[in-house]
């Protein structure tokens, strides 16, 4: 198995599904005892909000740039950012190395197009929802990407800051996000991407009537099968 190197933290809840994802499929897998074979770069949240928050985006992306070259010297053979919204910064962190970054949004479309769906609607950070690095990500895979009203991005967007990255998982923010899920289906969405990695710690399948696509599991199982890739 190829080692994965994982650049994480943003934030460490979303990151511990991760490790425990990548676990449990390589399990599944191979059977037996085995686990993955990987290493964590896992930075401060704290310190890229505040680059987020300011549009500093360059610096932030130097600092995942250094953790992915930390984890190519730390012998690993394939990356992954550990959330949505820093694949902003995707390119400058893939030119900082010489092995391979699997990009979320590539996964994600992927798993959309072989469930035979084209029009989603895109549930994230506001960086995520409105801007054009993941949504022109996912329309360049061949998607339909719808997002939620003003109001309704404000409400996704607090509660994944506010809520889920401090562990925090509320009955009322789930029922917040339901309503914003049936907008989204009203407008014509055949599925719903759960574009941050937080999100799936609050929606669940049976919180939509049209497919999920839980972006954290679709990018592990993504690792897992090429890390395997002629096992």
């Amino acid at each position: 198995m190829k080692t994965l190197g994982l650049i994480g933290g943003m934030s460490w809840e979303s990151t511990a599904e991760y490790y425990r994802l990548l676990n449990e499929l390589t399990r599944d897998r191979l059977g037996g005892l085995h686990s993955a074979r990987l290493v964590l770069h896992s930075v401060d949240f704290a310190d890229i909000e505040r680059l987020q928050t300011a549009g500093r985006w360059e610096e932030a992306g130097e600092v995942l740039a250094g953790a992915a070259r930390s984890l190519e010297a730390a012998g690993a053979e394939l990356l992954l950012i550990c959330t949505n919204t820093m694949h902003k910064v995707a390119d400058q962190v893939a030119a900082a190395v010489s092995v391979p970054l699997l990009h979320l949004a590539d996964a994600t479309a992927d798993a959309v197009r072989a469930a035979g769906l084209r029009r989603v609607g895109l549930l994230g950070t506001a960086f995520t929802m409105e801007q054009d690095f993941y949504r022109g990500r996912l329309a360049a895979g061949g998607l339909d990407v719808l997002v939620p009203g003003t109001d309704s991005r404000a409400l996704v967007h607090r509660v994944i800051y506010q809520e889920l990255c401090l562990g925090v998982v509320r009955e009322e923010s789930r029922a917040a996000y339901r309503r914003v899920i049936a907008d989204l289906v009203a407008a014509g969405a055949e599925g719903i991407v759960l574009g941050c990695t937080e999100i799936e710690l609050l929606v669940r399948q049976e919180d939509s009537p049209v497919p999920l696509f839980p972006t954290a599991r679709l990018h592990a199982e993504a690792a897992v099968a090429a890390a395997l890739d002629g096992h």
